[in-house]
């Protein structure tokens, strides 16, 4: 054990030497193992980041979540001219579905309307994210609040000019004072604030809970109408725990199709998108956006293997003499072996160092410029360092094994 430890040490003295002795042509063979790691654990880090904090967002929702209106989240049979033809779900198709499906824990109305800017006094704050919903939308979201409160089922009804805000929006109209009880000019009307929202920070597509304001759906409808282009309206139900999704889905269908008096030969004029076939469709997008990050490391870990490999070789051409000498005082074929390999490990090993500190500084940096949390993971750490000592292995082999069957008094001969 004391030799193998003591033959690890004298490798990476000799592989310190091989840094200092020929710094360019050593660094730049360095460089390709730099920047394949790098390329690697970049993509893994920032593809682990966006899962962890989709992963986060979706938490407060069931995955069996559905969303029905006449749009699909993913890939249709049904071309897009002929979806933009059928009709919009409405409040009324929400009442019926609320009272006929009692396998629904829960289910909301809500419109998906452009951004709008908020006003408080001299102070307002643009391209505000509006979202008008029922007063289900809390128990099937789970929004938490810093202070105050969400609308209830009379405000909600009777859509009154209440509005929860978020905590970016606070911060910008009130600056640390009090939101509760002021009111807000929307739309040109006056809201009373009776909630704050918890800070979230950024989400998955950049719109957030933050820079969000929720109204009661119905103040939206007595305002604008229920057929405004600019509306799009949608039915959030969420199951009961433990039911037969595809039947619960079936059912759902068969009311509906019911209720607008649709005959059998008619395919669907809806859709119903289950949140778990969203996120199915993000896992598939983030295993390719792996998958490509693979690709394109791999090649610079292929560039990086022939340039340790080529060092190898050059350093056992510059040590043949020494090598010559070893196994004239009796060193075995392997521990010449052992000593080049370790070598090019060790040199793989810091140009992969290299590149996980690179990763862990430009992680450091984003996280604090874009207000998104990029973690480099103890497992990403432990497979950049792990690929290293791959790569140093697999591409010091070749070099090893010659030097290790040099023939003694040849390779003194060839030193004098």
């Amino acid at each position: 054990m004391l030799v193998y430890l003591r033959l690890i040490k004298e490798s990476f003295s000799f592989a310190m030497n091989a840094l200092r002795n020929n710094k360019l042509r050593t660094l730049l063979s360095l460089l390709g193992v730099t920047i394949g790691i790098f390329s690697i654990i970049a993509v893994l880090a920032a593809v682990d980041s966006l899962d962890r904090k989709i992963k986060k967002d979706l938490s407060s929702l069931d995955k069996n979540t559905m969303y029905l209106f006449k749009y699909s989240f993913g890939p249709s049979e049904v071309p897009r001219w002929k979806r933009d033809q059928f009709p919009d779900v409405t409040y009324e198709e929400y009442e019926y579905l609320k009272s006929s499906i009692p396998q629904a824990q829960q289910m909301c109305f809500q419109l998906f309307v452009s951004s709008e800017s908020v006003k408080y006094e001299t102070k307002s704050v643009s391209s505000v994210n509006m979202v008008p919903v029922s007063y289900e939308f809390i128990d099937i979201q789970g929004l938490e609040f810093s202070t105050g409160r969400f609308f209830n089922e009379s405000e909600s009804n009777s859509g009154a000019t209440v509005a929860v805000i978020g905590d970016e929006i606070a911060k910008n109209l009130f600056e640390g004072a009090d939101p509760i009880g002021k009111q807000v000019r929307i739309y040109g009307q006056r809201f009373n604030v009776i909630g704050v929202l918890k800070k979230q920070g950024a989400g998955m597509f950049g719109d957030s809970n933050d820079t969000s304001v929720f109204l009661p759906v119905n103040y939206m409808r007595n305002h604008f109408g229920n057929n405004n282009d600019k509306m799009t309206p949608v039915i959030v139900i969420k199951p009961k725990k433990n039911i037969d999704i595809e039947e619960f889905k079936a059912n759902i269908t068969q009311k509906l199709r019911s209720y607008r008096g649709m005959k059998t030969s008619e395919i669907n004029n809806f859709t119903i998108n289950v949140l778990s076939g969203f996120t199915d469709l993000l896992d598939g997008f983030i295993s390719n956006m792996n998958l490509g990050g693979w690709m394109i490391a791999g090649f610079s870990l292929l560039v990086g293997g022939f340039g340790i490999a080529n060092i190898m070789f050059v350093s056992v051409k510059e040590r043949t003499n020494l090598i010559g000498i070893q196994k004239s005082l009796g060193a075995k074929n392997r521990f010449i072996l052992f000593q080049f390999l370790f070598e090019a490990i060790i040199l793989c090993l810091i140009g992969g160092a290299i590149g996980l500190l690179l990763v862990w500084l430009i992680a450091i940096m984003l996280t604090n410029l874009l207000d998104f949390e990029f973690v480099l993971s103890f497992g990403n750490v432990m497979l950049g360092t792990g690929l290293a000592a791959l790569i140093g292995l697999v591409s010091g082999i070749l070099p090893a094994i010659s030097a290790s069957r040099l023939d003694p008094v040849e390779a003194i001969r060839s030193g004098m």
